[in-house]
């Protein structure tokens, strides 16, 4: 499936929150790391690595300077561990919603798209069907993939559509939201189990005992041809260094 190119609107959302991300990343530095050592630690690294360059004729100072320089290096490594296990869960979070506006594109009215539903076993795959919300047709009748658990139905979204799949399982009616048309949408591939919230956060998670994730497959998106997790670390990277002496945040 081809990734599409969502312009430049998005823009006007990503970088602003990712400036705010790259100062909350500042902040944290600032105050969960020791900035005295963190310091002396740089200074340390930069000293070994001037060493090769001083005593490059001694090989046997040069593989000291290369054990101190590993040493150097582990030490700093420490000192950045607190405040990249503080910042560790809040940018997962951010991450994960993110993703959710940024990383896929709705489906693509005329094209075809792919439901799939994950079991926990093989006593359901016989009982499930598939009911499409008005706008979108389904194609196939199901297909099991039987080493898998999986059963899958090929879809066509026939005009801009907001709504909802539903998965009738045994007398159960399980949903899964589906977007079809152009834009910028929160959208939400999988739903799954309350672990899988980390990496899809747009959606409840499902709580069935015999499936385990019903899955729409959205085309991926760019915006202006790079995918954003390229223009998030970047814009809030460059926020980071260009106020790095005003928050006094070594890193």
């Amino acid at each position: 499936m081809s990734r599409i190119d969502l312009g430049i609107e998005p823009l006007v959302s990503l970088i602003p929150v990712s400036i705010l991300a790259g100062i909350g990343m500042l902040v944290v530095f600032r105050h969960a790391s020791d900035q005295a050592a963190t310091r002396r630690a740089k200074n340390l690294v930069a000293a070994h690595l001037l060493e090769f360059r001083l005593f490059m004729d001694e090989p046997r100072l040069v593989l000291r300077a290369q054990r101190d320089l590993i040493v150097a290096n582990l030490r700093f490594l420490k000192l950045m561990l607190r405040p990249v296990l503080v910042l560790a869960l809040p940018m997962a979070v951010l991450l994960a919603q993110m993703e959710a506006f940024y990383g896929h594109a709705p489906l693509v009215v005329g094209e075809p798209a792919i439901v799939t539903v994950q079991l926990k076993g093989d006593s359901l795959e016989a009982k499930l069907s598939l009911k499409t919300p008005a706008g979108i047709a389904a194609e196939t009748p199901p297909l099991h993939v039987v080493g898998e658990h999986q059963v899958s139905w090929r879809v066509r979204p026939l005009r801009a559509v907001l709504g909802d799949f539903e998965i009738v399982a045994d007398g159960r009616v399980l949903r899964k939201t589906v977007v079809a048309g152009e834009g910028m949408h929160y959208l939400s591939p999988r739903r799954g189990s309350v672990a899988n919230l980390l990496l899809d956060a747009a959606e409840l998670p499902l709580a069935d005992r015999e499936i385990a994730w019903i899955e729409v497959r959205y085309p991926s998106a760019a915006i202006l041809h790079l995918h954003w997790l390229v223009w998030f670390p970047l814009v809030s990277g460059v926020t980071a260094l260009a106020l790095k002496r005003r928050f006094r945040a070594s890193f």
